[in-house]
């Protein structure tokens, strides 16, 4: 099957990583995997932050005059389906319905997220575009169940949504974890940290917003874990850095940057726990990508996260927000050892046989077709 596919908010080549980027290349892959001929229709990024009326409509314009060249181009020889990832009021997709509308193409969407507060708000005009979208899909693909709620009413056919656990390709990380003791031994001695503490690895990147709200609650355990011989090894960066060093001023931290694929399962691979307090997180592909290392996890339980951490059996959910529950969960795992190798473990199975990338192109593979099928 050839496949259209595009990525509203940040495409698959954007410079910057991040977790939406990382989603958008994991479900790409996924459907090439399957067996399909899947590439990228456009890389417009839709994305208006700011309520702006004048950007968004610029926006609009943009994406109105892809979809007219595209259907230009793809008239006589038109994709099986169109596939979009991550559209939301601030993101809405201009181009994908357009398409389709004109070439009686299905249309598929992964992750659509409405807020019904959004209505009359100044991102309307992309709210509303994107409950148009919803309607219009074939199918809907939904990777946080949070979103269902909101979606069901709209679409009024629940047969077209479908969960998709989160997932990634595992057998990297599994290559990497069979070299924990060479990697631990790497990061000691570029750190200059020992390797009898206690290593807590925690990624996330340093913006404004929900993230900084959980670097906050992290910085708050941190106080009431002094008396615990911790090292935390941040990975990130971004705007809010400062604000996030003033915050976990009270731990040993070694703040790493922004680490590339290798580099954070190697960090996994060295650790001994993974810890983020997950605010308002969708599902948080780093705790997923720890888990698939071996780490138990202590995190907060939002819906999403949820899906990826089994309480009491890979790791331990606290109460958004509480941070000292989340200290609490850290202290347990620090000073038991038997109990972070077993929760290591179920983690790293759990990963291999729910979470991996070639069950997440099994399942894409029948909701491509199911919708092919209701190809007009």
């Amino acid at each position: 099957m050839r496949v259209a596919f595009y990525s509203p908010l940040k495409p698959p080549s954007h410079p910057i990583a991040s977790g939406d980027r990382r989603v958008a290349r994991l479900l790409l892959a996924a459907i090439r995997q399957g067996g399909n001929d899947a590439f990228v229709a456009s890389t417009l990024r839709a994305f208006e932050g700011a309520g702006d009326p004048k950007r968004q409509h610029l926006i609009q314009r943009r994406g109105e005059a892809i979809a007219r060249r595209l259907i230009t181009k793809f008239e006589s020889n038109p994709p099986d389906l169109w596939f979009t990832y991550h559209l939301y009021h601030k993101a809405p997709d201009w181009v994908g319905p357009a398409v389709c509308e004109a070439l009686s193409i299905p249309y598929v969407v992964a992750e659509a997220s409405i807020a019904p507060k959004q209505a009359d708000g100044p991102w309307s005009e992309g709210y509303n575009a994107v409950l148009s979208a919803v309607r219009r899909a074939s199918r809907i693909i939904t990777l946080n169940p949070d979103d269902r709620a909101c979606i069901e009413p709209v679409v009024g056919s629940p047969e077209r949504i479908v969960m998709l656990p989160p997932f990634i390709d595992t057998r990297p990380v599994r290559r990497t974890v069979a070299k924990r003791v060479g990697h631990r031994t790497d990061l000691s001695r570029q750190l200059g940290i020992p390797t009898s503490d206690i290593w807590i690895a925690v990624s996330a990147m340093m913006r404004p917003g929900d993230k900084l709200e959980s670097y906050r609650v992290l910085g708050r355990a941190m106080q009431r874990l002094q008396d615990v011989p911790l090292r935390w090894l941040v990975a990130g960066d971004g705007a809010a850095r400062g604000e996030v060093e003033a915050a976990l001023d009270a731990g040993t931290v070694s703040y790493l940057g922004s680490l590339g694929r290798r580099d954070m399962d190697n960090l996994h691979a060295a650790a001994d726990v993974a810890v983020w307090p997950a605010i308002r997180e969708a599902f948080g592909m780093a705790l997923l990508e720890a888990q698939a290392a071996g780490l138990p996890v202590v995190a907060g339980r939002s819906p999403g996260v949820a899906q990826i951490v089994a309480d009491g059996e890979t790791g331990l959910l606290t109460t958004p927000g509480d941070d000292k529950m989340l200290a609490d969960a850290v202290r347990i795992l620090a000073g038991n050892a038997e109990q972070r190798r077993s929760m290591g473990q179920a983690a790293m199975k759990k990963a291999e046989n729910q979470h991996d990338i070639s069950s997440a192109a099994r399942q894409i593979g029948r909701v491509l077709q199911e919708a092919e099928g209701t190809r007009k």
